[in-house]
């Protein structure tokens, strides 16, 4: 049902974008000149509405988004946007490169688990008795946990490049653990283009992500120590996983406008194989009103 709404979702919003794109008038408005607006050092943004983003973790609950905010403040070198604290390095007409520490995305899964009591048993002789721990060989019988492990946040540092034109917007990322958490290291690649007409715009995306067998392993591997008969060792490695997005947005005026998201995530092929996965992807869908202050 989920995969349901957000197909339907993303084609309705593509088409609805589309048409009126196509509908819209060409001619460009003159306006007489007015002097330029002071720079903001803030960005202050809130968006309002309903969304999801679905869980991939076994006994875990979808991630609503009622409230998205947006926040950045930009000095003459430091900015902080959206919890990302950076140092710019370079800033050219074509590109940007900044120093960026952030925290890591995976954890925010692991918030939102539930724990589940199983009772085993076996039919033998016909009679009813306790399962048996293929591990250990003991009998098993009192209900038994099952919930996904703890994980920890990590803090992430490393360098992107920012590059627009007329072609489009890309973004080049290397991030590597600098808490001590994972010791593992993420690079990806992004593009985007937005197509503006009037009061309409639409933003397509792709991305592709790759994550090393450290970072992989310490959030979506089994770990020695937290394997049971339910849940068998397993050790995650790194691998390339791809995303998708739409953004749309009909302006009722410069600073308030309708907004409909979408965004699908394939997650890299040996975390979706992980005991501790139920989806090989992540799905997410977000319309509201937003507001640029």
């Amino acid at each position: 049902m989920k995969i349901f709404r957000f197909r339907h979702l993303l084609a309705i919003a593509a088409m609805w974008s589309c048409a009126h794109l196509a509908a819209a008038q060409d001619a460009p408005v003159t306006h007489p000149p007015r002097p330029l607006p002071d720079e903001k050092n803030w960005r202050f943004g809130v968006a309002l509405g309903y969304g999801e983003r679905t869980n991939p973790l076994i006994q875990s609950d979808d991630i609503p988004v009622v409230v998205d905010l947006d926040i950045a403040w930009f000095g003459e070198r430091w900015f902080f946007d959206n919890f990302d604290l950076g140092f710019e390095l370079f800033d050219r007409p074509s590109f940007t490169t900044n120093i960026v520490a952030r925290v890591n995305s995976d954890r925010a899964f692991f918030g939102k688990t539930n724990t589940k009591y199983i009772n085993f048993s076996y039919l033998a002789g016909g009679e009813i008795g306790p399962a048996v721990d293929p591990g250990s060989g003991s009998l098993v019988e009192q209900p038994v946990k099952f919930k996904p492990p703890k994980r920890d946040y990590a803090v992430e540092a490393g360098f992107e490049m920012l590059m627009d034109g007329e072609w489009g917007m890309a973004a080049l990322r290397a991030f590597h653990d600098i808490s001590g958490t994972h010791h593992g290291y993420e690079l990806s690649a992004d593009y985007g283009f937005r197509w503006v007409r009037g009061r309409w715009s639409i933003a397509p995306s792709v991305g592709v992500t790759y994550k090393s067998a450290a970072l992989s392993d310490y959030y979506w591997g089994v770990h020695v120590d937290e394997a049971t008969f339910l849940l068998p060792a397993y050790e995650a490695e790194g691998g390339f996983g791809w995303e998708a997005g739409l953004r749309t947005s009909y302006y009722l005026t410069k600073s308030i406008r309708l907004a409909v998201s979408a965004n699908y995530e394939r997650l890299q092929h040996s975390v979706a194989m992980s005991p501790l996965v139920e989806d090989k992807e992540v799905l997410g869908y977000f319309a509201g009103m937003a507001w640029q202050f």
